[in-house]
């Protein structure tokens, strides 16, 4: 049921995060920056756990991400942090149709995510807000990747940070030169199922100057099973200019990717196929005519017979119209572009702000068997059609008044968003004549073509209190943002109209208290308000005009309540973390389908309840002498329906079960080893059951993951000419259940929402730098 998911649920310049910038000496410090690099018996440490924070957070620097496979989304690497749920069907976890991340019980569309400040959205596979950080930036040139597994900071661009947020920072181009004016970067790899991917980066000036790099990126490879490509080609480009004492940042990035997409399975389609089931792709295409044959000539697809030659008994294995797809495939293109300047007003108060623009263009195509071509093939080509154009500024002013550093800030949007569902003819029962790598024109039909803008503005004030050995960090946010929907086909007949969020008040409070020798304690309370979004699929919007009027006046927007405290340990070589939690949530929204998601009904939107979840994160860090490091984290997780759910089928007792796609049990450990020459690690990843209905009758069993790195370098300097690693995903070829819900989630019952995770593959790079 593919493609519907969401029902269910020359080059410009612009200026990254201002806490990038090479800032004055006098300027204060961000109240949320990340505590310093604590050198051990090793080196710095390339894990930071967030010494001095009120509230639970810990940071991943370049080094832990370069040690992955090249390419490999910093979400992955994020992985191994407490409380984070992160599943990819793909090795490298870029595959936007399967990537899910989750933070205590929240889902990725009730977190925020950032670039350099710039908002990502709620970074969903149709997303309407934004983009998927793995679009945004390649991943050589990310410097930090800070998660907060609580609301996140105060300050951050997000309208949905319920439950989490990621903030992904840009490389400064001065750590690239060093004392250098020029800066070579490249690396090369292969590896399974064909995959090969190049990197290339150059990064001019000096490092307390003008300076800044250019990079270029492309990946293509095979599917790991399967008929089908998934490919990527990007550039970025980020430069920094002092002048005088304020810095000018700016950043481009243009993303094309083209994914064909796995098919999505059910437990029961995994017994009987097996993991390694898969679409039929393009080599497969009169396969696919017959089972739309059948599909049709047994009134399964609703679609008018054209072959009755073609029986009723599907071929194989095969039981329904539904095993498998002709093909399915996501294309993406995007431009990001942001502008900004950072620096002091005078001794006392210094400044940050960024304007933005970002441009989407998309497709999800899906070959359909429930709507025939006109030349009476039994099966079209139906797209869900994107178009983002977003721009934006925010920006913040701070006074430093010796105990308390106060900061104001706000940020304002303006999106409009258009989204439709065409379909597109096949001409030929022998040969497709349609490539799922390309953007499609001229449709035969359109369902609905909507659009949709989204104005936001969004304030915060924050004191920072230095005490001593007591810090307090006090504030409140608030923001006003309303969504309209209005038609562009007139066939339309999903909802318009217009919904608004407003919360003006949302407190933040913490604290840390030092104890002496390394340790602290830290507590925290904070109150989010999640807006409302608007899209045709998966908003409020996503229904009939009747609907939408009934559910209007009663419709609540999603909010939490988040208690966390813990110890902090930091003593130089080891470093750890033991902290618990509370949340309250409350007016959780859930969307209803009407019908088979494949069929794409209208959706209802219904506030069903609260939830509440509470758990237990450690986190321990421990650099050994002659270059071995240890590392483990461990989560427990309680997330719990607090009501029943009542539909037009009647009501469901979802009160008291456990929520879908939350693992009660998280455990990552791995031991590394890095010396002048040599380099390695190997990790293990233990997540617990899943359940992927609400009524929790339905569950995908535990598994644990072993990864594996191998490396060694060559005339290692200053800068290292020459590298050699080798990467082994699943090393033990786990076969195993990656992502869940990938169609939503149902109340009971089995259904095709599965997606089966890679088996062992190995990729090699070799890397160079000048």
């Amino acid at each position: 049921m593919r493609r519907v998911s969401a029902l269910l649920a020359g080059c410009a310049v612009l200026l990254a995060h201002p806490a990038l910038a090479a800032a004055p000496a006098d300027a204060a410090a961000a109240p949320d920056a990340a505590a310093p690099d604590v050198a051990g018996e090793s080196g710095p440490a390339i894990i930071v756990l967030g010494t001095g924070q009120t509230r639970q957070t810990q940071e991943i620097k370049t080094a832990d991400l370069a040690v992955l496979a090249s390419g490999t989304s910093p979400l992955k690497a994020i992985e191994k942090l407490p409380s984070v749920n992160f599943q990819s069907a793909d090795a490298f976890g870029n595959y936007e149709w399967s990537t899910r991340v989750t933070i205590r019980g929240f889902n990725q569309n009730q977190l925020g995510f950032t670039l350099d400040g710039i908002p990502l959205g709620n970074m969903s596979y149709g997303n309407n807000n934004g983009l998927h950080v793995s679009r945004a930036i390649s991943p050589e040139n990310i410097g930090v990747t800070a998660v907060s597994q609580g609301s996140g900071a105060i300050d951050t661009q997000s309208t949905s940070n319920l439950g989490g947020t990621l903030e992904f920072k840009s490389i400064d181009p001065a750590e690239l030169l060093r004392d250098h004016h020029v800066a070579l970067d490249a690396s090369g790899s292969y590896g399974s199922a064909q995959t090969w991917r190049g990197f290339g980066r150059v990064a001019v000036g000096t490092p307390d100057g003008v300076r800044g790099f250019a990079s270029l990126q492309y990946q293509d490879g095979n599917k790991w099973k399967g008929d089908g490509q998934q490919r990527t080609l990007m550039t970025n480009v980020k430069f920094i200019a002092p002048a005088g004492s304020v810095n000018l940042e700016g950043w481009y990035s243009y993303s094309d990717r083209v994914e064909q997409d796995y098919q999505d399975m059910s437990l029961e389609m995994i017994g009987r196929l097996g993991y390694d089931w898969d679409n039929f792709g393009p080599h497969q295409y009169a396969l696919a005519v017959k089972v739309a044959d059948v599909g049709a000539n047994t009134g399964y697809t609703g679609v008018t017979p054209t072959n009755p030659s073609a029986g009723t008994t599907y071929p194989g294995k095969i039981t329904s119209a539904d095993d498998a797809y002709y093909d399915a495939a996501g294309l993406r293109r995007d431009w990001v572009y942001a502008f900004g300047a950072s620096g002091p007003l005078n001794d006392k108060i210094t400044f940050n702000i960024k304007t933005y623009y970002h441009h989407n263009r998309g497709q999800g195509l899906w070959g359909t068997p429930y709507v025939a071509s006109p030349s009476g093939v039994p099966m079209s080509v139906r797209t869900t059609e994107y178009d983002i154009k977003r721009e934006g500024v925010f920006g913040d002013v701070s006074a430093d008044l010796g105990k308390n550093k106060i900061t104001v800030g706000g940020w304002v949007e303006n999106n409009d968003f258009q989204q439709a569902r065409r379909f597109y003819g096949l001409t030929s029962r022998t040969v497709a004549g349609i490539d799922f790598h390309h953007f499609l024109t001229n449709p035969f039909y359109t369902q609905w073509a909507m659009a949709y803008n989204t104005k936001t503005y969004q304030y915060y004030v924050m004191d920072d209190v230095d005490l001593g050995a007591l810090k307090l960090n006090l504030g409140w946010k608030g923001f006003d943002v309303e969504n309209k929907a209005s038609k562009l086909a007139a066939q339309s007949t999903l909802a318009t109209g217009s919904l608004k969020a407003r919360d003006w008040f949302q407190p933040h409070a913490g604290l840390t208290y030092k104890l002496g020798g390394g340790a602290e304690l830290f507590a925290g309370f904070t109150q989010v308000t999640r807006a409302f979004t608007a899209d045709a699929t998966s908003s409020p919007f996503s229904t009939t005009q009747a609907a939408f009027g009934a559910i209007k006046a009663n419709l609540k927007p999603e909010e939490s309540d988040t208690y966390e405290g813990g110890l902090r340990i930091n003593q130089g070589p080891f470093n750890a973390v033991l902290g618990g939690y509370l949340v309250n949530f409350r007016n959780r929204l859930l969307t209803i389908p009407t019908s088979l998601g494949i069929v794409g009904a209208a959706n209802v939107v219904q506030n069903v309840g609260n939830v509440r979840s509470y758990g237990l994160e450690a986190v321990a860090n421990y650099k050994l002498p002659y270059g071995f490091a240890l590392f483990a984290s461990y989560s427990y997780n309680n997330s719990t329906y607090r009501d029943n759910v009542v539909t037009t089928s009647g009501t469901k007792l979802t009160a008291g079960k456990t929520v879908v796609d939350t693992p009660k049990h998280l455990a990552r450990g791995e031991i590394s080893y890095d010396s002048s020459t040599f380099f390695g690690r190997v990790a293990v990843n233990y997540m617990s059951k899943r359940y992927f209905t609400y009524l929790n009758d339905q569950s995908v069993p535990g598994r644990a993951l072993v990864d594996g790195t191998i490396g060694y370098r060559l005339d290692v300097g200053q800068r290292t000419p020459l590298e050699l690693q080798v990467n082994g995903n699943n090393l033990l070829n786990k076969r195993y259940v990656a992502t869940i819900g990938s169609n939503g989630f149902g109340f009971s019952g089995d259904a095709q929402t599965l997606l089966a995770g890679a088996p062992r593959q190995v990729f090699v790079t070799l890397k160079a730098g000048f």
